[in-house]
């Protein structure tokens, strides 16, 4: 019969293998293009490299840049995009609330040179200087959506039966939000920062109107610094071999940090959550 346990077990390992098969498609563009960077990247590492200005062959004021404007970038982003995720969730059963929704969807999908361009007639051109707050203030621009869909979406997997628990024993709406739900969808708050985080730590566009870039280290928050993907670009529009092989010694780095970023972060969650 054409209903038979043979049948359906092999219809089932028959979309095992679909399954298994896209996969496989979906990751081989990613592993030839982290091979890619590994094998022409790897050979530019350096204490040198990983230290020295601009001038001199290194990297070391666009690790130091990158850094910064991720550390800014989160400080502004981070509380916003989390606190609109948490009214979308909590307290978004109203007409404003969707009309909310659907302008952090539009802003989600903007183009990031869009938002470098706005950041620049209205930061750079007020300041009368490119410096690191308008890059922060731009990328936080890409980063609070991200977020606050995260967010959202997190906190909506959680069972109502822990919120009318909360609501029962006698607790406020605002502190079972902020002592129950929260806590509890703190992995996926994580998941979300941290793809925030990995997004804007390598666009380019708008730091090309906001940061401009910087041969030396930090010299302030109303000055121009260098950044990672700035550095990227510049090197690969070189016709010089070997500033272009710094190039790829730069997009290796970029991705080791954007790593090392989640490791750190996962790793300090899973061990608050333990304790």
């Amino acid at each position: 019969m054409i209903n038979s346990y043979g049948f359906r077990k092999f219809k089932n390992r028959l979309f095992f293998i679909l399954c298994a098969i896209c996969v496989i498609i979906a990751v081989i563009p990613l592993a030839s293009i982290l091979l890619e960077v590994i094998i022409r990247g790897a050979p530019q590492l350096s204490l040198t490299f990983l230290t020295a200005t601009t001038s001199r062959g290194g990297i070391g004021p666009a690790i130091q840049g990158t850094l910064i404007l991720i550390g800014l970038t989160s400080i502004l982003g981070i509380p916003i995009g989390v606190l609109s995720g948490v009214y979308l969730s909590e307290f978004g059963n109203n007409k404003y609330a969707q009309s909310l929704r659907t302008i952090n969807n539009i802003l989600t999908q903007f183009p990031s040179i869009i938002v470098g361009i706005t950041a620049y007639g209205i930061i750079v051109l007020t300041l009368g200087t490119f410096s690191p707050i308008a890059g922060a203030v731009a990328l936080a621009f890409i980063m609070i959506p991200i977020i606050t869909r995260t967010t959202e979406e997190s906190l909506k997997l959680i069972p109502n039966s822990i919120r009318e628990a909360s609501l029962a024993l006698g607790a406020h709406k605002w502190r079972t939000t902020l002592n129950v739900v929260l806590p509890a969808a703190k992995s996926g708050l994580v998941t979300g920062v941290l793809l925030a985080v990995s997004r804007i730590a390598g666009e380019t566009a708008p730091l090309i109107m906001t940061i401009l870039g910087n041969r030396f280290f930090f010299q302030g928050l109303d000055k121009p610094m260098a950044a990672l993907p700035l550095e990227i670009w510049k090197n690969s529009l070189q016709p010089y071999p070997e500033i272009q092989a710094q190039g790829w010694g730069a997009a290796l780095i970029l991705i080791l940090m954007v790593l090392t970023i989640n490791i750190a972060v996962r790793l300090a969650s899973r061990s608050r959550m333990k304790t």
